[in-house]
């Protein structure tokens, strides 16, 4: 299938287990550059080079932890350096289904928790988002 993203610049948050991984292979392969990020440096280089042995595009780690607006910020700066650009930001970087302490009944719910998964999941794509519009901008 051609999606039309041969040539173009990706992130990819989560990019180095599941669901984020998956997308950053579609991606690859239907021609995009792709850095992927993650907290864990090992398991974030081992799918890189697997990424990266798969096909043709390239594929950059980048360990991130999308909490942190200076990591994030600077997350995006080198992505975009490092791939010539950026066009594309899929935020797949938090775990699926949260903390289990943070689901379930409210008698249950632990607020520290909830707000935990609440900074990642929703905080953490906003600040993806936010650093990576200047640059997905010139690229028009």
């Amino acid at each position: 299938m051609d999606l039309g993203l041969q040539g173009k610049k990706a992130i990819v948050t989560g990019g180095s287990l599941g669901i984020g991984k998956a997308i950053a292979r579609e991606l690859a392969r239907e021609g995009a550059d792709v850095a992927i990020v993650a907290r864990t440096k090992e398991t974030l280089e081992t799918a890189a080079r697997e990424l990266t042995a798969e096909g043709k595009r390239r594929v950059i780690p980048i360990t991130c932890d999308v909490t942190s607006k200076a990591q994030v910020d600077a997350m995006v700066a080198q992505a975009a350096a490092q791939l010539g650009g950026l066009h594309i930001l899929v935020n797949s970087g938090s775990p699926p289904g949260g903390a289990a302490t943070a689901t379930g009944p409210i008698e249950t719910v632990v607020d520290e928790d909830l707000l935990q998964d609440f900074n990642v999941k929703f905080v953490g794509a906003l600040r993806c988002a936010r650093a990576a519009i200047p640059y997905m901008k010139e690229q028009g």
